[in-house]
């Protein structure tokens, strides 16, 4: 079996070499693991991810920052939270992403769906993000306006769209058009789907039974399903073009559930952790697909971090390697292939959601948190340690004179991690926030 797996890796390395491999990375917004029915779920119906899971390879231990600019700044860069995130809505200028590098290597690049990196005062535009071409909503020419009758912008247009319109239709029709258009001129290219679905507001979806459903939890279930219709679009539209066997397709989402909804997963409500740093609000899907190079039916217990996903997409489309500088991104590439790989001991997380706001609630209105992880302990820098395989939602903290030999371990593992990392963000300026911000150690 071994060497059957070493022969396939070495058949994908080849293949990276006479063709270039096309990336579909998409990311949902504000869904976490427990509403996937890949994942276990019976209260939500993902039957398009569910085949591309049993196909390819299905992560159980993937960890994203805990809301979405942050999340969005780790995955484009590649390098941990506490090297470069600025503010929420920012994507901090001049700092190189996933997609500068495809495009210097060649690739036509496309972004469609949510930005969320660009403000009037600051950020990054999405071409100076390394994207060709565009289709976004939250950008400084939107309005709030992204599901029905929406606000996108194309290419620096602000669209004028047909009544009824409705936004997440629109990005999936970009960015099919986009593969298309790769497809007609033998072009390589990386895809970038951050969707708009699932954050609220909760209005119908196209599916939806009743057009007039007010119940924000039935509308969330039906908007689930539709987005993944729209995975299951963009497939069918690989399939179409003859491109499906040359293109990397990568599944996550950006941070846990909305925390207003509670789904049923394994028999017990399970509420969605949106905003917090315990397991329900990082812990997200992840599902990385391509027939006859990633084995099918694998499931993966490894600890897989957002700022792995640039190394890894350089590494499966067998380009040079990208220097990132202060960055803490492993490959999970050789996983993907049935390896073994160089698995992570550990996770270290940064969260500092809005350094500078005023206005908003404490949810997202608190001083720094740093922490470190393993497959089971969490340790916080304020030397708060949990278990959470058996406190899952960090409600006692372990007493400290009454750890066993594992725990202790733990201890000083993750504390080593917590030491390495840089005691507050490089790019915060602390001159703004200081006595601003009521002191917090965990959420």
């Amino acid at each position: 079996m071994k060497s059957l797996i070493t022969f396939l890796s070495l058949l994908t390395l080849a293949s990276a070499a006479e063709k270039p491999v096309n990336v579909l990375l998409i990311m949902a917004d504000d869904i976490g693991f427990e509403c996937f029915s890949s994942y276990g779920s019976e209260e939500y119906s993902t039957p398009r991810l569910d085949a591309l899971a049993a196909a390819g390879i299905r992560f159980e231990n993937c960890h994203s920052t805990p809301l979405c600019t942050p999340s969005r700044v780790n995955l484009m860069s590649g390098k941990s939270n506490v090297f470069n995130y600025q503010d929420f809505g920012l994507y901090p200028n001049g700092e190189p992403t996933f997609a500068n590098h495809f495009k210097e290597s060649g690739y036509a690049t496309a972004a469609a769906g949510k930005w969320q990196l660009k403000t009037e005062d600051g950020g990054t535009t999405p071409q100076e993000a390394g994207f060709d071409s565009y289709c976004l909503w939250n950008t400084p020419m939107t309005s709030r306006a992204r599901y029905w009758d929406p606000s996108l912008e194309s290419d620096g247009t602000l669209l004028d769209l047909p009544e009824g319109a409705y936004g997440p239709d629109v990005c999936t029709d970009f960015l099919a058009d986009f593969i298309e258009s790769c497809a007609e001129t033998d072009t390589p290219f990386l895809a970038y789907y951050p969707m708009i679905l699932v954050h609220n507001p909760f209005p119908v979806a196209p599916n939806s039974a009743d057009m007039n459903e007010t119940d924000d939890k039935k509308n969330f279930i039906d908007m689930v399903n539709y987005m993944d219709a729209l995975v299951g679009r963009l497939v069918d539209t690989l399939e179409a073009n003859g491109l499906r066997d040359n293109t990397l397709i990568i599944f996550t989402g950006d941070n846990g559930t909305n925390a207003d909804l509670v789904s049923e997963f394994e028999g017990q409500p399970l509420r969605g952790g949106k905003g917090y740093t315990y397991d329900h609000g990082t812990h997200v899907p992840l599902v990385a697909n391509w027939p006859n190079h990633i084995p099918a039916g694998q499931i993966n217990r490894d600890l897989i971090a957002f700022s792995d996903f640039f190394p890894t997409m350089v590494e499966a489309t067998g380009l040079p390697p990208k220097k990132i500088t202060d960055s803490d991104g492993t490959s999970f590439w050789p996983q993907c292939v049935g390896e073994a790989g160089s698995p992570r001991e550990w996770i270290y997380g940064y969260y500092f959601p809005r350094p500078y706001a005023e206005g908003y609630d404490d949810k997202y209105r608190h001083w720094e948190v740093r922490y470190a992880r393993d497959h089971r302990f969490k340790l916080y820098d304020s030397g708060d340690l949990y278990d959470t395989q058996l406190d899952v939602l960090e409600t006692t903290r372990l007493n400290p004179h009454h750890l066993d030999h594992e725990a202790q371990a733990a201890r000083k593992k993750l504390q080593a991690v917590l030491d390495a990392h840089p005691q507050q963000g490089a790019m915060v300026d602390y001159s703004r926030v200081n006595g601003v911000l009521p002191s917090n150690t965990k959420l």
